[in-house]
């Protein structure tokens, strides 16, 4: 990649190669990912109807069902895009400001996820470790404040991540060896040689990744305390049961955008 053509203002469109060396299985992998993508929406479209048309919605069916909106946009942001590279030949082209709202949106509605699996845990906390005043605290105008929180959070660390990135200095290739305007791939184009455009991106990892997955560790450890004091055998294992279930999806989570985004750019390809 020639790296001695800077520009900022030139670099005016991306061409996504996504999956341009699987020309034989592009018809599967269309298939594969349209069915994927058609299921995802309407779980996520049932999820939301269901809490909707439920009369009496506890806290954490209120984060559920703004959880599924999350996943909805989330997957409406980058799948549409990425099938279209499946169709076309020569790769999709994407304009530079497209890229970067893509992006922003992208890092958006995943943090915004980050900071709601946040609130949840803390929901949780409160309704095992504080019973009696569940109902005091997570009041609906409180759950409701706390959901918009999460995502102006999101917003807030995506926006500061895109200027910093899509204000970079871009060497004459345009090619993004990706499906989506991921920041490590924009990152790859960047003509620099040092550490310091990665900084944001290690920024944005801190708040979105590291911040959130303390306070749910905290959180599920103040449970798992409260849980010993628990005389009921039954109710422990039940309660032991649902937060470990749900402690492993999140550091599933966590781990799987820990590998993804914390490393140099150098070691993208």
């Amino acid at each position: 990649m020639e790296r001695d053509n800077k520009s900022t203002g030139a670099t005016m469109e991306f061409l996504l190669l996504g999956f341009s060396e699987l020309l034989c299985l592009r018809v599967l992998l269309f298939l594969i990912f349209l069915i994927i993508h058609l299921v995802t929406l309407a779980g996520n479209v049932m999820i939301f109807m269901a809490v909707v048309m439920e009369p009496s919605r506890p806290p954490m069916l209120f984060f559920l069902c703004q959880l599924s909106v999350i996943e909805l946009c989330y997957t409406l942001v980058i799948v549409p895009k990425a099938l279209f590279s499946l169709i076309v030949v020569d790769g999709s082209t994407f304009s530079f400001i497209g890229c970067a709202a893509q992006r922003h949106l992208f890092v958006a509605l995943g943090g915004a996820e980050c900071f709601l699996l946040v609130a949840m845990s803390y929901d949780l906390y409160v309704a095992i470790c504080q019973p009696l005043h569940y109902i005091a605290v997570m009041s609906e105008e409180f759950c409701l404040r706390l959901a918009v929180a999460c995502c102006l959070g999101g917003f807030a660390v995506a926006l500061g991540l895109t200027v910093a990135v899509f204000r970079l200095p871009f060497c004459q290739s345009r090619h993004i060896n990706h499906f989506f305007c991921d920041v490590p791939a924009v990152l790859h184009l960047a003509c620099t040689q040092s550490y310091t455009p990665e900084l944001p991106l290690l920024a944005a990892c801190v708040l979105l990744l590291l911040l959130p997955f303390l306070l749910i560790l905290t959180s599920y450890v103040c449970i798992a305390a409260a849980l010993l004091h628990v005389t009921s055998s039954v109710g422990r294992c039940k309660a032991f049961s649902t937060c470990i279930s749900h402690l492993a999806i999140t550091s599933l989570l966590y781990g799987c955008a820990t590998f993804m985004y914390i490393r140099p750019k150098t070691s993208y390809y």
